[in-house]
């Protein structure tokens, strides 16, 4: 878990994410205090809930990449879905415990590759021996003669037999470790899908004993391993693999994830606007909302779902939550999920001073990806500042006229500005392209006066 104080989260999400401090510093506070919360007796420890988060504000403001951001700063579990997926339970479709399910497999995920990194070293010199193997098999010991003598003679052939196969086995080590070898091509026994594909059909609310039931098919008709032609380089891939799974205990990684999951999981539920119910209306979809709302009550508040790698407590799991709420507020839901999201916070807003920022300060801003996307086919891209300005102007001005969608907006406007050099780039190999304000406003030409063309268009 990560112990970065809440100055230095908001600093680092500060790199990828322009404005809205307020909700930077409430998630930097939710996050420290569940470092805090570990340094605890565990008496005690039990006793903290995580105190979860509703971010309101319109699309494309950056209520998802603050919590995605924040994840991945703190190496946690994540997951992010969408409250609208979900149905009552006895309904076609998502029932709201797929989320934790989900999450486990992340979880699960995460641990398994971090495993494999800390067995990488030894995995790929027991892959390397294999690869040699095959390379040179190890030519059975001849039958001794009988009698002492005869016995001390043939032995002395076999030393020297031995002697000579382990030089020409170190010589072929140094040949592959050179990359000599790369592409040449090994028979190389690997495992495949099992012809028996059962698909099960869960019943509505019941989908875990439908992954069961596929499991348990899947271990009726395991998969078949056959033999197969490739080059040394990619049988050397599936040899680590190999080797990596046989040195990783999958019972102490899926120990190890549940316990990640449940104390340090980020669950992110989007679009929860769309399931309130609002007052001035009664019946139809408002009652279903309401049902989706009241099964997802228990799963926030604490409880335990059943997954394929054991029982995950909700409990600590930190629940951020999302949506415009243009027409809903937080008071719509029902007053028990009200009480398990004290923390609300309304993002601002964009206007062409963040656009402008947002093309210019984040590390992994828009202008620096097509930079580096044009710089393949060797064509240097340079936007002067005035060109920045006004497609934060037109981003603005369209947000104003059509949808506002936020940020998103200047991806539209960036695709269309660069669609011309992106198709002719191959042909400009070694050429520098000045993108200017009037460059901007020709590509744009046309779109931005014809009101109904922007609607669809950008």
């Amino acid at each position: 878990m990560s112990n970065l104080t809440p100055r230095e989260i908001v600093s680092e999400l500060d790199r990828y994410i322009i404005g809205q401090d307020a909700a930077k510093r409430m998630v930097a506070i939710a996050m420290r205090n569940r470092w805090r919360r570990q340094q605890l007796d565990p008496e005690l420890r039990d006793e903290i809930a995580p105190k979860n988060i509703i971010l309101m504000g319109p699309t494309g403001v950056g209520k998802t990449e603050i919590a995605r951001r924040l994840a991945k700063l703190a190496n946690c579990p994540f997951f992010k879905v969408e409250a609208t997926k979900f149905t009552e339970v006895g309904y076609v479709g998502r029932d709201v415990e797929s989320m934790i399910r989900d999450l486990m497999e992340i979880g699960v995920s995460m641990v398994r590759a971090e495993e494999t990194q800390k067995v990488r070293i030894k995995a790929e010199k027991n892959a390397e021996e294999r690869l040699l193997d095959l390379l040179l098999p190890r030519a059975k010991p001849a039958s001794s003669p009988a009698g002492f003598f005869a016995g001390t003679q043939g032995g002395g052939v076999e030393q020297k037999r031995g002697a000579e196969e382990d030089a020409t086995r170190e010589k072929f080590r140094q040949m592959f470790r050179a990359g000599q070898l790369d592409e040449r091509e090994v028979e190389l026994e690997v495992k495949v899908q099992s012809g028996a594909q059962v698909e099960i059909m869960a019943i509505p609310g019941m989908e875990e004993m439908g992954a069961n039931l596929q499991n348990a098919f899947a271990n009726m008709f395991p998969g078949k391993r056959k033999q197969r032609k490739m080059k040394i380089r990619d049988a050397y891939q599936v040899l680590v693999d190999e080797e990596a799974e046989k040195l990783i205990d999958p019972e102490a990684v899926n120990e190890l994830a549940r316990e990640r999951v449940e104390q340090q999981g980020i669950l992110f539920l989007d679009e929860l606007d769309k399931i309130a119910s609002r007052h001035d209306q009664a019946g139809g979809a408002d009652v279903s909302r309401e049902g989706v709302q009241r099964d997802l009550l228990p799963v926030v508040e604490g409880s335990v779902v059943n997954t394929k790698y054991g029982m995950v407590k909700t409990d600590h799991i930190l629940f951020i939550a999302a949506g415009a709420f243009h027409f809903a507020k937080p008071s719509d839901l029902i007053p028990e999920l009200q009480g398990r999201f004290p923390l609300r916070e309304e993002l601002d807003s964009l206007h062409r001073e963040e656009f402008y920022r947002i093309l210019t300060e984040p590390r992994n801003a828009l202008t620096v990806q097509y930079k580096a996307l044009l710089g393949t086919e060797g064509v240097t891209v340079d936007f002067t500042r005035e060109a920045l300005e006004e497609i934060a102007a037109t981003a603005e001005k369209i947000n104003e006229e059509t949808e506002n969608i936020g940020a998103r907006r200047l991806y539209t406007i960036m695709e269309k500005i660069l669609a011309s050099l992106s198709y002719e780039a191959p042909d400009k190999s070694g050429q520098t392209v000045v993108i200017d304000r009037a460059y901007v406003r020709d590509e744009l030409a046309g779109i931005v006066e014809d009101r109904d063309l922007s609607r669809y268009i950008l």
